[in-house]
Parts: C-alpha cells; structure tokens; sequence
C-alpha cells in the first residue's frame, strides 16, 4: 500500500511539473516583452531562480535534519548541475536545436566554469562553513543585479547577442492589469514547480529506500532528477514554443544558482559537511560537463540534435554508473 501511495505522488508530482513549467514559460515570456527584457536574461534571472527552488528547499531541510545531512544537500546541486547540463539541454536541443547567444559564451559560461572550479576547491577539506556560504551568496546577489541593470540598458527588442535563426520579438506596450496576470502565472507556475518537485521527490526517494540505495546515490540520482524537473519541463515547453535562449538561460542560469545561492545560504544556516559518499569522480564529472558544455556551444554557436544526443548518453552513462556503483 504504502509503494502505491508513493507512485502516486510520482505522478501527481509529474502532472505538477509539466503544468508548473507551460505557466512559468508564458508568464516569463510575456513580462520580459513588456518590460524590455530579453528572454535569455529572463532565463538567467527569474526562471532560473523558480525552478531552483526545489533544489533550496531540498538542500535547506536535509542539512537542518539531526544530524545534518550535508551528503544529500551536496548531492543534490552536483546532481542537479550535472542534470541541467546533460539531460536538460541535451534533451532541447534533440527537440529543436538552439542558438547560443555571445553574451552567454563572453558572460555566463565562463562565469558558470569559475564558480564550478571554485566550489570544488571550497570542498578539498571536505567542507563549506559559514563564511564561504556567505561570500558564495553575495555573488548571486551581485550577479542577479549586475544582469538585469545591463539587461535594462540595452535598447528593447534589439540585441546584437542575440543567436543565430532565434526567433525575435518585439516588445509589447505594458498594461497593469495584463501584467499583474503575468505576474500571476509566474507565482502559479513556481508554486506548481516547487510542490510538485516535493511530492515526486518524496516518492521517488521512499521507493529508491525500499531498495537499500544510500543517500548520496540517492541525492545524486532520484533527488537530483527530481529538483530538476522544473528545468526539464520548463525547457521541453520552451523548446516546443521556439524559446532556444529561455533555455540556454535557465540552465545555465539555474547551474549558477545552485553553487551561488543553494549551497551558499544553506552554508550559511549551517555548515555543510561532505562525506566519502560523495566522491571526486562526481564533483569531477559535474566540472567536465561545465567544460564540455562550454566547447560545444563555441564551436558554431549552436547545440545541434547531435550534441544534445551526446549529453543525453553521457547524463544516461553517468546513471548506470551510479547504479552499479
């Protein structure tokens, strides 16, 4: 009975994700038109932080548990990055293949490659304390409101960053009421996104428990998947609407979120401590990815159906892996 209560929260969980994903898209598409803004900054700022919530919020209650459990939380965000690298952008562009915008090859990706590279050296003695969560944190704050000051000085509905065959629109005139609806299904979508990560994590990692998998694997694989979830669906309904740089931007963007924001202010409620289950390989395959990702996008500016396959049978490797491991 009690594996039967827990498939259904896997597909309440599913059906959460997938509406959560079509309301956040449309009302982030809809306010970045009227107010100016691109869709990619959007992704980076807004969107990114959304779907992130899950991976807060998961990361926050493991590591406040008694005792702590920095494993899972730390699982989480380099399964969660190595998630929205591999399958989340694999399976866009295996969709539709999208263009990568100079702003994120100059700005985000090697920005993205630093905080990576710094989050694994931060990790060498086994550990992130308070004062390196709060630094960590200062840099999403820094970075969030470097993004949209420069995304409100670029002329609307004009960017020469903009990547190739991208389809452009042209800013809408705002409307209070209309953008108060907007407003509205970006809170709905969050909500929908949050809840329905939670109750599919709940199931997902009771029944992985069933089976004797232990929390690292577990933080890596089923939590990890399923606190990026909302990136995946969010990116499938982006990918079907032609919405390439909302995609770009919220993976990247949520990646960045992860290292700056999860780990950082959950560092900074309590210290995160690393165990042996967590291993090199995993922090190592997490800043590979980084790198890859940043190669396949400079090469021609475009992830094309073949690289999104790639990543798709890395990220599926990367799993079996974990599985006989």
């Amino acid at each position: 009975m009690d594996i039967l209560i827990d498939f259904i929260w896997l597909l309440l969980g599913l059906m959460l994700l997938y509406l959560g994903g079509e309301w956040l898209v449309k009302g982030a598409r809809e306010i970045s038109l009227k107010m100016g803004i691109s869709p990619l900054v959007v992704g980076l700022t807004v969107v990114a932080f959304g779907t992130s919530a899950p991976e807060l919020l998961v990361s926050l209650q493991a590591n406040l548990q008694n005792p702590p459990k920095g494993d899972m939380a730390l699982g989480n965000v380099v399964g969660s990055n190595i998630c929205n690298i591999a399958l989340i952008l694999g399976m866009g562009a295996v969709i539709r293949p999208m263009g990568v915008a100079l702003q994120v090859l100059k700005r985000e990706m090697p920005f993205l490659l630093v905080i990576s590279a710094v989050f694994v050296w931060l990790l060498r003695d086994g550990s992130v304390n308070r004062v390196e969560g709060i630094v960590l944190f200062a840099g999403i704050i820094c970075y969030v409101g470097i993004s949209l000051r420069q995304a409100r000085r670029e002329p609307p509905g004009l960017s020469l960053d903009a990547p190739p065959d991208e389809k452009v629109e042209t800013v809408r005139p705002e409307r209070g009421g209309i953008m108060l609806r907007d407003i509205g299904f970006i809170l709905l979508g969050i909500g929908a996104l949050v809840y329905g990560a939670d109750r599919l994590v709940l199931g997902g990692s009771n029944i992985a428990r069933v089976l004797g998998v232990s929390e690292a694997t577990i933080a890596l694989t089923v939590v990890a998947f399923g606190t990026s979830l909302p990136e995946l669906s969010t990116s499938i309904v982006a990918a079907v609407r032609n919405q390439g740089a909302l995609i770009i931007g919220n993976a990247v963007g949520s990646c960045i979120f992860n290292i700056l924001c999860v780990v950082g202010l959950t560092a900074t409620v309590s210290p995160l401590a690393r165990t042996p289950e967590l291993q090199d390989w995993d922090l190592s395959v997490m800043l590979a990815l980084t790198v890859a990702l940043f190669a396949l996008a400079w090469i021609r500016r475009t992830l094309a159906r073949g690289e999104g396959g790639l990543l798709l049978v890395i990220y599926a490797g990367y799993v079996c892996y974990l599985a006989l491991r």
